[in-house]
Parts: structure tokens; sequence; C-alpha cells
């Protein structure tokens, strides 16, 4: 049988699977004009995400994170929820020198607890919610100058553009993930969630 990784070459570190457990520690809805989100008991979920929430839908218009197209086109929606970590955010308000970043000031849909370094969970991972809802992570939500405002305007900073062009940097790596719906239901705020993080490799050429 031919060597996968012949001894001749770099090898390749592959990290095995892993099972975690966390938490839905709270969930939020957007209304259907904007991306700012409130806080909900539940949240009902279809293959086309969150119903009524303003990123639902099975496809979405490009826009700056895809600039391999032209802007508008429409794209798979990979971004039907937005996924944080209340210590992340924390971390991201000591460093702009605010009090708290709420979730719902930067849209997020779900806060979850119980796992270190939410955002850096690789694509691929499943989040299985106890009451049946299946949730896959697609990538890192990068941090944008619109949640920056956002922040900027509900705290109160004197600067508000200054605000804004501060989040995107301060929050590199920690302004949590997007997923999409594999297997919707309801989810319900407080519930049990098993997450499953798939085998990770660094592909080298």
């Amino acid at each position: 049988m031919l060597d996968l990784f012949p001894e001749a070459e770099k090898p390749i570190d592959i990290i095995p699977a892993k099972k975690l457990s966390a938490r839905a520690a709270a969930l939020y809805v957007a209304p259907s004009d904007h991306f700012q989100t409130r806080p909900v008991a539940e949240l009902q979920l279809g293959f086309d995400g969150i119903s009524g929430d303003f990123h639902v839908g099975p496809t979405r218009r490009s826009g700056g994170r895809e600039p391999w197209y032209p802007r508008g086109t429409e794209m798979r929606n990979e971004r039907q929820l937005s996924i944080v970590a209340a210590d992340e955010l924390a971390i991201v308000a000591e460093r702009m020198a605010l009090s708290e970043i709420r979730p719902e000031w930067i849209g997020a849909n779900l806060v979850i607890e119980g796992v270190r370094h939410l955002s850096m969970l690789p694509a691929g991972t499943l989040l299985f919610f106890k009451g049946g809802v299946t949730i896959k992570v697609d990538a890192q939500n990068a941090p944008c100058r619109i949640a920056g405002r956002s922040i900027a305007e509900h705290a109160g900073m004197a600067d508000i553009e200054a605000g804004a062009l501060q989040f995107p940097k301060t929050a590199k790596r920690l302004r949590g993930l997007v997923a999409w719906v594999e297997k919707p239901g309801t989810i319900k705020a407080g519930e049990e969630i098993s997450v499953r993080v798939p085998e990770q490799w660094i592909y080298r050429t």
C-alpha cells in the first residue's frame, strides 16, 4: 500500500477528534429589518435558519468578506447563526476600555458557555442540542465596523467612528463563530450541548 506520508516529506500532524460538553446560556433573535438581536426563551430553527431572523434564508448576498465575487452575488447562506462566548466578549470589552459588550449589540443568536476558546473551534464542528437540533460550524466570525459602531453607540463612546474601527482590531479571533442548521427543531435557553470537534490537521504543499 502506498504510504500517504513518505518519510522524506515533512509529516502532517493529525489531532484526533474529541467531544466536549457545553450549555446554551442565552438565546437571541434579530428583527427582520436589523442585525441587532433581542433575548428570547427559545429559537425555532428550520433548514433556512432561525424563523423570522434577519439572517434567515437558504442563500444570502455576498459582501466584503467575499472579494472573489461581485458584491451582491447570491450564494449559499452559511451565516444563519452567530455564536459567541461571554468570556471572550469580556476580553474584547476590557481591550476597548468598556464595562461590557452585550451579545445583542453585535447580533449574536447564541451564547455558549463551557467551551474554552470558543472562537477557535474549527470548521465542521457539530453542536448537538439535547432537544434534537444540530448546528454545524462554518468558520470564525470576522469582526467588522458595523458591529463596532453598534457597540460604540450602545456603550456611549465619545468617538463613535473610533470605536467602530477599534472593534475589528481588538476582537480578532474572539468574535465567535458563524454556523448553519444541519438538523432543525427548537433550541431552549439553558439546553445542554454535546460538541463534537472533528479531526484537525494543517495542510502543507
